[in-house]
């Protein structure tokens, strides 16, 4: 199981935010996610948004700290990015 996090560094709502991703699939993903109380709603197609508050947590919790490049890599690799042209074509429901 390798799920990894982002530094906090995008700007929203008044403080910083982390993407929690896995590099295996997407039921990890949200297995970790339930296991630390991550609301599904911070769900974003192939990410979780996490507030800075939270980083430490969830990082003490299993998460492996790498850079934003690294993340997009390793997710790219795992085939299970979301692009943005993806994105457009599929936006989420209201």
């Amino acid at each position: 199981m390798t799920v990894l996090i982002d530094t906090p560094m995008w700007p929203a709502h008044d403080t910083l935010w982390s993407h929690l991703i896995s590099d295996e699939s997407l039921d990890e993903l949200h297995t970790f996610a339930a296991q630390h109380g991550l609301p599904p709603r911070s769900f974003d197609r192939d990410h979780y948004d996490v507030p800075a508050a939270r980083f430490d947590e969830l990082v003490a919790g299993g998460a492996v700290p790498v850079s934003a490049n690294v993340l997009v890599r390793r997710l790219i690799a795992s085939k299970l990015r979301v692009t943005a042209k993806e994105r457009k074509q599929r936006p989420l429901p209201e």
